[in-house]
């Protein structure tokens, strides 16, 4: 997608009988290619013509799911409020809660788990989104919150990764003792 088109010309184009879901070589659609670019009002107009939100790419990415993962709040939303698939997954087997926790987006975990997201899938790492929060995390303010915010969810806190890890050993280990905190008050073992 030409990075100087507009909304307006998208409109256009789709007036004009565009296929809104057409592909490029990677499988991305048109909307997939402007989340890329946090495209939002790109976005909108696609999706309010109907575009599928959940269209993946060839590694497995969609609308939904990518802006999840980048913390594209404004898409995401949209895609939510259009029919996001919830149970979708990445490349990885993981949900968009699991990379967002990663990457200490906390607007948007907050909204995937107020949208119903499951707090416990387990991805093919074997991890959840409270173990990626902290294993793949520096165990800053962001990730504390979202500790906190999948703790209050319910996430199962004593869920242990593959070697049997439990999410309290792993902020142990990394000297994450405000996490700590959360996951003792929490009850974790």
């Amino acid at each position: 997608m030409n990075k100087d088109i507009d909304a307006v010309q998208i409109r256009d184009l789709l007036s004009d009988g565009a296929d809104i879901d057409a592909r490029d070589e990677a499988g991305r659609t048109a909307l997939l290619i402007a989340t890329h670019g946090n495209r939002i009002d790109i976005a909108k107009a696609l999706i309010e013509a109907g575009a599928d939100v959940n269209a993946k790419d060839r590694i497995n990415d969609s609308p939904y799911l990518y802006a999840g993962a980048h913390g594209y709040l404004e898409i995401l939303k949209m895609t939510l409020a259009h029919c996001a698939d919830l149970k979708s997954t990445n490349r990885y087997g993981g949900t968009a809660l699991i990379p967002a926790s990663e990457r200490g987006h906390v607007d948007t975990v907050r909204t995937l788990i107020e949208a119903g997201v499951d707090v416990d899938h387990i991805n093919n790492l074997g991890w959840t989104a409270l173990l990626e929060a902290i294993i793949l995390s520096d165990g800053g303010e962001r990730h504390q919150q979202i500790v906190g915010l999948l703790v209050k969810a319910g996430a199962d806190i004593n869920l242990a990764d593959r070697d049997g890890v439990r999410p309290l050993q792993h902020a142990r280990s990394r000297g994450y003792g405000e996490i700590e905190a959360i996951l003792v008050a929490a009850g974790a073992i």
